[in-house]
């Protein structure tokens, strides 16, 4: 067994050559980029490119500071404080070979439900050219049958009646730029790094209605002079585990109480629209383009929707693991065919991508063993990925007399799921939804109404109203209720009954 070294700046030197760690002078940067939502996800990728930046560019403006809204968050702050706010960054390839680094990117990590008034003034300093954001489908506070902002929502009430002592993301946001805009000093660029379709004008029309209602005069600057460049995110990023901490110890004599493991795999496609100063990250490997819109949609709607597909599918069926279902010929066959019939017909060219070594290359990385991505995480908040993901490819093909029985089956998958909460065994499924006690009243309604889980608008909109989807979806779960083997009816779907 390795020495152990824990892990943090005065330790850095004494850490094992195998393991890659900053070379540049960490005392030396400027927070310029804020981000909100310091996940694996962002330590992954955005945290990543950035350190790569900082170790060939010999700049000192891009340090990064995260920030955490909730109670919640005070964990990863404790950690990354206690490590000078290093992480290591652990890199699982297929075939079974692993890279570490030590990413010295972020410098600083604030609270700001400790300290709203101190993440503000760090927001608005005139150093922040950047505040980034990755806060989950959910954190943007759309209503997703409408696509509105919701007023409803009893933080966002708080905010438009507390102004300087914010709770979302939105009231930070307005009350940084309002000060800002007083200090005489440019906007910085808001840039969303969430799997959002448009993710940047997602941003920008929520906060926008935000600010409509909280302060007029500020929303029609922030119209007139705010960057939201949309972006196409990509690397999968499971949750860390207890054994990624401890065959971190073990295997490279590192002890880092956060790691965090992802595949060699990363995308990141810009628009070229901020407000003031960015980093050269085309140096180290992201793209910007004028429009990324074509590779935002397809990679939602294969990689994303795919992910959904075999989530729920799989948590019914027994699976546990991305890996294990694409391991089971039939799911990998299924999820292709939901590629090529469904998902494929209805998305536009993409200039440099080859659509079909794109699909192939996600069943290879879904497939990959180290990774062993948890199903119980993909299907996270559900109620704010599948409008997004699988929804509209399911309305295109409508409009054009496509297919969709492949979608409909995940659907009925999704009904059964919400209203059983265990897989075909019995097992018990773990949900994490915001929506979960509606979902699962609506669903609970099945057996009376096939169609009660179609009829949640908050999701599903006015899809229920299409007579021909419905019966198709109906007759799905009609079956599934009958005979609750997902398998049976995917192979009936892929070969016919025999």
């Amino acid at each position: 067994m390795k020495a152990k070294t824990q892990l943090n700046q005065r330790n850095l030197a004494n850490l094992p050559d195998s393991v890659k760690r900053p070379t540049y002078d960490r005392s030396g940067l400027t927070a310029g980029i804020i981000h909100i939502g310091v996940g694996g996800f962002h330590r992954s990728h955005e945290a990543y490119y950035t350190d790569e930046l900082l170790e060939t560019s010999g700049s000192t403006a891009w340090g990064i500071c995260g920030v955490g809204l909730r109670e919640a968050d005070g964990k990863i702050a404790e950690v990354l404080k206690s490590q000078d706010y290093l992480y290591t960054l652990i890199v699982k390839h297929p075939d079974g070979s692993i890279e570490t680094r030590v990413i010295g990117s972020i410098i600083d990590f604030m609270l700001g439900c400790n300290d709203p008034e101190g993440v503000i003034d760090r927001m608005a300093a005139p150093t922040t050219k950047i505040v980034s954001l990755t806060i989950t489908e959910g954190g943007y506070n759309f209503d997703p049958a409408t696509g509105l902002f919701d007023f409803k929502n009893l933080d966002v009430k708080h905010d438009l009646k507390h102004p300087d002592q914010p709770k979302t993301v939105f009231g930070f946001l307005a009350a940084a730029l309002r000060k800002r805009r007083a200090d005489g000093l440019p906007p910085f660029t808001i840039q969303s790094c969430d799997n959002i379709e448009h993710n940047g004008d997602m941003t920008r029309n929520m906060l926008l209605a935000f600010t409509q209602k909280a302060d007029p005069d500020l929303a029609t600057w922030i119209e007139d002079e705010v960057g939201f460049p949309n972006a196409m995110v990509d690397r999968i990023t499971p949750v860390t585990t207890p054994l990624d901490v401890k065959s971190l110890e073990e295997d490279f004599g590192v002890k880092d109480e956060w790691p965090v493991t992802c595949e060699p795999f990363c995308q990141w496609v810009i628009e070229d629209k901020f407000s003031d100063e960015r980093p050269q990250w085309e140096t180290v490997g992201a793209q910007f383009v004028e429009n990324v819109t074509p590779y935002e949609t397809m990679k939602l709607r294969l990689l994303n929707a795919g992910h959904s597909v075999l989530g729920l599918l799989g948590s019914i069926h027994g699976h546990t693991t991305i890996n294990e279902c694409i391991a089971d010929p039939l799911f990998e066959t299924y999820l292709r065919r939901f590629m090529d019939v469904e998902a494929s017909p209805v998305l536009d060219p993409v200039e440099g991508i080859d659509l079909e070594k794109y699909k192939a290359s996600l069943i290879e990385r879904f497939g990959n063993p180290a990774i062993k991505d948890s199903l119980a995480r993909i299907c996270l908040e559900s109620s704010a990925k599948i409008p997004k993901f699988i929804i509209p490819t399911v309305r295109e093909n409508i409009a054009r007399k496509g297919s969709t029985e492949f979608a409909a089956l995940v659907l009925a998958a999704w009904c059964y799921y919400s209203d059983k909460g265990t897989d075909k065994d019995g097992h018990k499924l773990e949900i994490v939804d915001a929506m979960k006690s509606e979902l699962h009243l609506a669903a609970a309604r099945t057996v009376k109404d096939k169609l009660a889980f179609l009829k949640v608008r908050a999701v599903f909109g006015d899809l229920v109203e299409n007579k021909s989807f419905a019966a198709e979806y109906a007759g799905m779960v009609d079956e599934l209720y009958t005979y609750p083997d997902i398998a049976r009816q995917m192979q009936a779907l892929l070969f016919g009954r025999e």
